[in-house]
């Protein structure tokens, strides 16, 4: 038992030291400007000497500023319009100190404007467009049966789809939820007829889309800026504050499409520190081994500690699961509940927990629950399928019942234990790539940012280890059957052969 509570000390221990670093922390949003102002965030404040990370891709608005407040991250790039519209619930406020006055109160800070405004759009095929002859948002009111396909995002906002449709009066019927980048490819593909962009994506140009002209003038300026805690190191503030002005519409436009071309965000940032010096600066690009190990690496460790912590609060819950009474229905009924819920709604019911959080913690913990069931119900199975004989003999043995349990039915369940535990561990591989919606990073960072620009090869970056992984985990769990079941219980070849003709 000391063991136990000193191993579950060591992992809370090591949950608990997480972000106590004074990195900088950098978040983005999904979509490709995001990821490419985070790396440019990164590089400044590296090349000046201050530790920084940045966390690709953690979500849409609510999360970032959820995450900023919480003190998750330090800084994220945000939008003026987004700020005042969705955050702030102050609509047409314009006036960067008021807006700082409406921010101090929470602790957080704005920049001075990046230099460029990424404002909201709607596009279309040119040729539809043209023969439709669709020029402006408020043509549209002619076509109801034009099929709109829009970001979730933009879905649900107080400056979206639906005050602007109600603005336009549009009455279009066939509106559905799309991924930003997947969207481009349903509009180039004839699935959808409307999608919202923003103006700065360089994918417009390259796939020749029109810009419905927003002629009631509906969407406010989205001005680039950066949102950071007030209690940052003022190096790095006086850095952050040095990118002012230095963004203007082009040169966005020029670093999304490198960003996309190379499929590399850090070469964007590359990018954009050679314009600024005008002098040609060798790429620094990470190399693809590197970042594969590095995922993988923290891909293992989410995995182990949360199977770790799951081994270890599982079995004595298996133990008491295996006794009839109403304690085993609730365990059993407890773990049975946490794996109906889709693992990507139990992220996000764990978020808002203050002690969590966007952090490697709400991840553990969401992998730690879902290991819960299987090494319980296989502990409690193994446990009960013991025949009566040998637990009278255990008795007649004279055996105190904690020596019983440690010395003759633990041993005796041991091949269903780990029967449970190999379950946990596969599953465990297969969502943890779902951490990297929380910022935890591990083999689902570049499937996301794969998914972001259309890249299989990133996609299989991420992919390919993760199956690779769950093999080599299953596989090495097999090995422990001979280091943890005893001798005469373990399946043989012998014994599989043998077993039809019993």
């Amino acid at each position: 038992m000391k063991r136990s509570i000193t191993i579950l000390l060591f992992f809370a221990m090591c949950i608990l030291g997480f972000g106590e670093d004074r990195t900088i922390v950098i978040g983005s949003k999904r979509f490709t400007e995001s990821y490419v102002l985070g790396e440019i965030a990164k590089k400044a404040l590296q090349e000046n000497g201050i530790p920084a990370s940045h966390r690709k891709g953690m979500g849409g608005t609510l999360i970032l500023w959820q995450a900023l407040k919480s003190g998750e991250i330090t800084v994220y790039p945000e939008y003026t319009g987004t700020l005042t519209g969705e955050i702030l619930k102050r609509p047409g406020l314009t006036d960067a100190r008021e807006i700082r006055r409406e921010l101090e109160p929470y602790g957080i800070g704005m920049s001075e404007e990046l230099g460029f405004n990424n404002t909201y759009a709607l596009a279309m095929r040119k040729d539809k467009a043209q023969k439709l002859g669709i020029t402006k948002i408020s043509d549209l009111r002619k076509y109801p049966e034009l099929r709109v396909g829009i970001t979730p995002e933009f879905l649900g906002r107080k400056d979206g789809w639906r005050p602007m449709a109600q603005r336009y009066g549009l009455k279009m019927s066939n509106v559905r939820a799309i991924e930003h980048q997947i969207g481009y490819q349903g509009l180039i593909s004839d699935e959808i007829d409307i999608k919202d962009v923003y103006s700065t994506d360089a994918k417009i140009a390259e796939y020749g889309l029109t810009i419905l002209k927003d002629d009631l003038n509906f969407f406010p300026k989205y001005n680039a800026v950066w949102l950071y805690r007030l209690d940052i190191p003022q190096n790095a503030l006086k850095v952050l504050n040095s990118l002012a002005g230095t963004i203007d519409e082009n040169l966005m436009i020029k670093l999304n499409a490198e960003a996309e071309r190379t499929k590399d965000y850090t070469a964007a940032a590359d990018l954009y520190f050679r314009e600024k010096s005008g002098v040609a600066m060798e790429s620094q690009t990470q190399n693809v081994a590197m970042n594969i190990a590095r995922w993988t690496l923290q891909h293992l460790f989410l995995v182990s500690v949360s199977l770790a912590i799951a081994i270890a609060i599982g079995i004595p819950l298996g133990i008491f699961a295996s006794k009839p009474g109403l304690l085993s229905e609730v365990i059993l009924g407890f773990c049975g509940v946490v794996q109906t819920v889709p693992s990507l709604a139990l992220l996000a019911l764990l978020v808002p927990i203050p002690f969590l959080g966007i952090s490697e913690k709400t991840a553990i913990t969401a992998l730690f629950l879902y290991s819960l069931l299987p090494i319980v119900r296989n502990t409690a199975t193994g446990l009960q399928d013991i025949p009566p004989s040998l637990k009278e003999s255990a008795i007649a043995l004279g055996l105190p019942p904690k020596s019983q349990l440690l010395k003759i039915y633990l041993p005796l369940a041991s091949r269903s234990i780990l029967a449970g535990i190999k379950t946990s561990a596969v599953i465990n591989v297969g969502t943890a790539v779902l951490a990297a919606f929380v910022g935890a990073g591990g083999l689902g960072e570049p499937i996301i940012s794969g998914l972001n620009l259309l890249d299989m090869n990133t996609i299989f970056q991420g992919a390919i280890p993760a199956a690779v992984l769950a093999l080599l985990v299953q596989y090495l769990f097999g090995l422990l059957d001979f280091v943890f079941i005893p001798k005469g219980l373990r399946i043989t070849e012998r014994k599989r052969k043998e077993e039809p003709a019993l």
